[in-house]
Parts: C-alpha cells; structure tokens; sequence
C-alpha cells in the first residue's frame, strides 16, 4: 500500500479557511435562539436567488424534500405520470413513487449521461403531469427540446439541479429554467450545509407561495391549514453556514473545472486511444463537476486497484432505477434501457474537489494510466 492518499473528498480543506466565520455564524444563531426558519433564512432565500438569478429562492430540509413538494405544488398524486431519467440519484424517482404516481423512467444520453430529449417525447401521455431533467454531474441536461416537449404537452419542467448549482444552459442559470428548480445542501455538493438542507427555486408567484404554504403543514396563518403540507424546513444553523459558503462558490467551482481540465491534459492520450471516455463540456453548457466521472470497461478491476493504491472513488450509479427492486411494479427488465445500464456498469467517479494538488492530481491520473497499460 502507498502511503500517497488522495480521498474522494476532503471536507476539512474547504472548511480551515473559513472556520472562524462559520464559528461565528454558528455562535450567532446560537445567541439569538432563533434556530426554526427566521432571519438567517430569509437573507439566505434572498442571496441565493440573486445567485441563481431567479424570483423566488425558498429553503427546504433537503434535496429529497425539495423534489417532495416541488411536485406536491403542482398538485402530482395518484394516477398521474411523472416522466424522468432512470439513471440519477434515488430520490429523483422515489419522489415521484412516494406521491402515488407513476415515474415513467426514460434512457439517458450515452455521451452526457443525462435524459434524452428524443426518450422524453416518446415517454408523453395523456396522464404525464411533468418532465424531470436531472442535471446529472454538474453538467445541465438538454433543455431547450424537453421544454419544447413540455410545452406542447401542457406539462411542467421540474428541475432537479441537486449536484448542479451554478451550472448553466445556454447562458442561463439551472434550477430557473423549468417550471420549479430543485437543489440539495447534502455536505459534499458543491455548496454544502453541516447536514441536510434543500432550495427549491421559481419565476411563479403562485408556485413558490404554495411551495412556502407546504414546506410549513399548509399552514396559513400559523395552526389554520389551508392544505395538508409536511414538514420541510430549512433550519437557521444550516443557513448560517450556507450564507458563509455561498460567497466562495464561484471560486471553488472554478477550482473544480481546473481540476477538470488538467485531469483532460493527463488523461488525454489514453483517452484518444480509446482506453478512458472523459467528462464532456458541450459549448453552450458550463459544467460544475459535482463529480469527475470517467469511464472504462473494466470500472470494477479499475476501482480495486485504485483503491490499494489509497485513491478514493465512487460508483454513480450502479443500479438503475428500472432495475431497482422496489421498482419492479413497473415491469422493467435488463436491457430495457441499455445507455444507463452500460454506464452503471463502466463509469467511476475520481477525487475532483478543489483543493487537490497539483502532485495528487497527476498521481491520479498516473495510477489510472497504470492500470489502462497493463490491461493493454
């Protein structure tokens, strides 16, 4: 074993610079025992939709939860049809199961891994209530054709930008592109909370006024409930540390894409022989990279030997949706969606946050060459 370690993530660089502010945010919200929704909220919804260049930014307990009463919004329940990629994380589907819906899970782009348009077009029936693109890795779906799509059907366009903020299409800022975008805080986004938190973002007055009644029971005013809500809460701590966080994310983000290029400048002769497919950046996108997602035919071998030589990786995602077992009521089978089951079984995802040296990022991609060559 080597003794040269590069994690997948290591949270304690991103937080050493900016320890004391946090600390003092943390220490303010503690003096003013104001922990339930308040003040450090309301500045958050506010910095963050100037950022996200939307209307209206509201703050939520999590991604999951962000989805939940995105669709709970727009009134999705029993019977209807939500159609959306069958390669994302869980809770992209699991949502729209939860509701008594029906997600009708579509194949992915094999270049972008995100939803194919063409899929999505095909995937319109009478009882589809809405479209959810997933902004997968960082890097926005295909927008322009799904909204077209939606347009014509008479359906809306739940963003699920969760490991996408600040990623753009077009110029144009995810998450306020669609009819609602949502986004997660889990600690290793590119903007993280110390915990669970969410935002779901809109240009509607009425959307974000009932996203706003359903994230408190429905309650309007306090104990009259206008609508059966839930609990979905952005607590006071986790805005104060996001409102201290959210300053810096421009700046880790274009770490992260420097990451990103010199990783292509290592890996690209391996890459122009066919050994590794790299990450894509289409011209008219701007990639985050939540995650650097490679990928080879032999992932498993690959992520074996990278792990004993003490790099961190991890699999994004090795089973789909339509392969899910508590998905089977849906009657999928293995090779229903092949571009997401070839992904499942071949990409990996590298150490990409921002602080990696220069020497780490070589030694990764030298370890990852290493491998290809002898293979070879």
């Amino acid at each position: 074993m080597t003794t040269t370690t590069v994690p997948l993530l290591d949270l304690r660089l991103q937080y050493a610079p900016i320890r004391d502010e946090i600390l003092a945010a943390l220490t303010r919200v503690c003096d003013s025992q104001r922990f339930i929704m308040g003040p450090e909220v309301d500045l958050l919804e506010r910095e963050l939709a100037a950022m996200l260049e939307v209307k209206h930014a509201i703050g939520v307990s999590s991604g999951t939860d962000a989805l939940l009463v995105a669709m709970m919004a727009l009134g999705i329940g029993e019977g209807d049809e939500v159609v959306t990629s069958t390669y994302s994380f869980f809770a992209t589907a699991g949502c729209v199961w939860r509701l008594g819906a029906r997600p009708v899970l579509v194949d992915i782009d094999p270049v972008t891994y995100n939803i194919d348009p063409a899929a999505v077009a095909s995937a319109i029936t009478p009882r589809t209530r809405a479209v959810i693109p997933v902004h997968l890795y960082g890097l926005s779906a295909d927008m322009d054709p799904i909204l077209d799509i939606a347009r014509r059907a008479g359906v809306a366009v739940i963003e699920d930008a969760a490991q996408a903020i600040g990623t753009r299409y077009k110029g144009r800022v995810v998450g306020g592109i669609g009819t609602l975008g949502c986004f997660s805080f889990f600690p290793s986004k590119n903007l993280g909370a110390f915990g669970d938190g969410g935002l779901v973002t809109t240009n509607d007055d009425d959307l974000a006024h009932r996203t706003r009644l359903l994230r408190n029971h429905g309650a309007e005013p306090k104990y009259y409930h206008k609508v059966v809500g839930g609990n979905f809460r952005l607590d006071a701590l986790q805005a104060a540390v996001l409102r201290v966080k959210a300053p810096h994310l421009a700046a880790w983000t274009e770490a992260r894409r420097r990451n990103a290029a010199r990783y292509g400048t290592l890996l690209a002769g391996a890459a122009a022989s066919g050994k590794v497919g790299l990450p894509v950046e289409p011209p008219d996108r701007y990639h985050i990279y939540n995650q650097y997602v490679i990928r080879v035919k032999e992932r498993d071998a690959l992520r074996a030997y990278l792990e004993a030589a003490g790099v961190g990786t991890e699999i994004y995602y090795p089973v789909p949706f339509h392969l899910q077992e508590c998905f089977a009521p849906l009657g999928h089978k293995a090779g229903d969606f092949p571009h997401a089951e070839r992904a499942a079984n071949e990409t990996l995802a590298l150490p990409i946050y921002g602080e990696l040296t220069e020497d780490q990022r070589r030694y990764v991609a030298d370890k990852v060459i290493e491998f290809l060559m002898k293979r070879s």
